[in-house]
């Protein structure tokens, strides 16, 4: 047994404990131990099959065994409307299929379990939504609104919003970059990244990040920093400690406000900016999967569709032919002879 079953064991020492909520237990320690899954993912997952043992339970099932693939099906299709009676969205349908089916591949694996009823369950069909990217027009008002002062806040906003675009890291990666992952003694800098799983990429931060950073890292890092005990992480909060995502959301809205921009913009909006504007400047589709962090291309790929429909867009408004009627040209001709 490893040392994370040990730990479950000391918090389930009850014999008739269910068995549902042992190994719903064991599994979440297992992906935070073995597998990497970051925080926030272990607390996705956790929510998604907190219902589905409490689901099943209600039915008077407490072991894996007695869950059937119909049993999830059921379930699943209980997600699919919520108490006001609105659907849920068929992404967060999929994710909590996807939970399930690592639950029960880890109860098989460790013989805690003799089937896995998920394996044939089949994923729920979701809508490709095309991300939203602003123009890079967008983008330059959007930065030049977000540190208008030289005050610690400032100049902590503006490198933030500069190092999100200048990256394309999710706003949890940038949140939780520490100082050791930075040198920014290069003329084009290097910086380290930890994607999902923990996976580590390098990407060059470009000037005018460099700039937003060294500013703050010398005029405000070390005013936040005397408010707290010591946090390594390079976007630090009003006490010292980290900068949470959900304050870095607030940081870009106000952002967005200032520069009047007239379109959502979020976190991830700059990061499907910093997609866009590189394949739309000619960058290759493999360097970008890299530089985002993607473990597969097709995920990438959605980007070039959005290149695709502003180069649609572009050529409707502006090939001399591309908005003509075919029968308008048609009886044209015939007049002329």
């Amino acid at each position: 047994q490893r040392i994370y079953s040990k730990s479950v064991a000391r918090k389930y020492n009850d014999p008739v404990a269910k068995q549902l909520e042992r190994v719903q237990e064991e599994w979440l320690l297992f992906l935070s131990v073995e597998k990497g899954a970051s925080p926030h993912t272990v607390s996705n997952y956790r929510r998604d099959v907190q219902k589905y043992c409490a689901f099943h339970e209600a039915r008077g099932i407490e072991e894996c065994d007695q869950i059937t693939e119909s049993s999830i099906e059921d379930f699943l299709a209980s997600l699919s409307e919520t108490k006001d009676g609105h659907a849920a969205a068929p992404s967060s349908v999929a994710r909590a299929l996807a939970a399930i089916r690592s639950f029960h591949k880890y109860a098989l694996r460790e013989g805690l379990s003799a089937q896995d009823p998920s394996a044939q369950v089949r994923v729920p069909q979701v809508a490709q939504h095309l991300p939203k990217a602003l123009t890079v027009e967008q983008v330059e008002a959007l930065l030049a609104a977000a540190g208008t002062g030289d005050d610690p806040r400032s100049l902590r906003d503006r490198a933030l919003l500069e190092t999100l675009y200048a990256t394309g890291a999710r706003v949890s990666e940038a949140v939780s970059m520490a100082i050791d992952d930075l040198d920014l003694n290069e003329e084009l800098p290097i910086i380290r990244l930890f994607g999902k799983g923990r996976k580590e990429r390098l990407v060059p931060l470009g000037s005018m990040a460099k700039q937003a950073l060294e500013a703050y890292l010398v005029r405000a890092r070390p005013f936040f920093s005397s408010k707290g005990k010591g946090c390594p992480n390079i976007f630090l909060n009003n006490r010292g400690g980290a900068l949470s995502r959900q304050s870095a959301w607030d940081i870009i809205q106000r952002a967005a406000t200032r520069a009047q921009l007239e379109v959502p913009v979020s976190p991830h909006t700059l990061r499907h900016s910093f997609a866009t504007h590189l394949l739309e400047g000619g960058a290759n589709i493999r360097d970008v999967q890299e530089l985002l962090g993607h473990s597969s291309v097709s995920t990438t790929q959605i980007y070039t569709k959005v290149t695709i429909a502003t180069l649609k867009e572009m050529y409707r408004t502006a090939h001399p032919r591309a908005q003509l009627d075919p029968s308008d040209v048609t009886s044209s001709a015939s007049a002329s002879q």
